[in-house]
């Protein structure tokens, strides 16, 4: 019997029916990948994560998105903790399950707390404090292509200097990216992160 996550979006995750593109096997990733494979810790990962060998399929594409992708995570000026909240709020909000599984570990890992992980997934109304509110409000807006409410940004350029405004819109269009391939390329979860992503559940909801 397929596993019922007890944590999902109003809609569900995004899960296309059949198959799509395949993890590549360790014989066809190429000499220069396999290489790389070995210092995956360095995004936070104890194992490869598959998304990595699937757009490595695209080896033009592959390391040109590698070194973009690191000046945001791990590399990013915005703090971890924040930095995962809002990459969580991004794949809530595009139902993927695979980024938020993901992120949820290296949530765990950078500090984030279960009550904010579990915060990063509720509606405005919810929101502890104006802060949250206004963080997670430009999150919904910009993942649903509108401008950021006046208000949101009031709060959020109070607190954050305009470089650092300039990161979070850029990690937030990132990661939609990043989702929209997770989903449609239906890559699988590692079994790592899917028995934490469990008992994550299993202890939380």
């Amino acid at each position: 019997m397929q596993y019922q996550d007890r944590l999902q979006p109003p809609k569900g995750w995004a899960i296309p029916v059949g198959e799509r593109l395949p993890v590549p096997r360790a014989q066809e990733r190429g000499v220069l990948f396999r290489s790389f494979s070995g210092v995956s810790h360095l995004f936070g990962r104890s194992e490869l994560p598959n998304i990595f060998p699937v757009l490595n399929t695209n080896r033009r594409l592959f390391w040109a998105w590698l070194f973009f992708a690191s000046r945001l995570m791990p590399f990013g000026r915005l703090p971890a903790t924040l930095r995962e909240k809002v990459i969580l709020r991004v794949a809530w909000n595009c139902r993927s399950r695979y980024e938020w599984a993901q992120h949820l570990e290296i949530a765990q890992s950078v500090g984030v707390s279960d009550q904010e992980i579990l915060q990063a997934s509720r509606p405005l109304i919810d929101q502890p404090d104006a802060y949250s509110v206004a963080l997670y409000g430009a999150c919904d807006s910009l993942c649903a292509k509108e401008p950021i409410e006046e208000e949101h940004w009031q709060q959020l350029v109070k607190i954050h200097s305009h470089k650092e405004i300039v990161e979070f819109l850029t990690l937030v269009g990132h990661y939609e990216m990043v989702a929209g391939i997770l989903i449609n390329a239906k890559v699988p979860l590692e079994a790592g992160i899917e028995d934490n992503f469990r008992r994550f559940q299993e202890e939380n909801c």
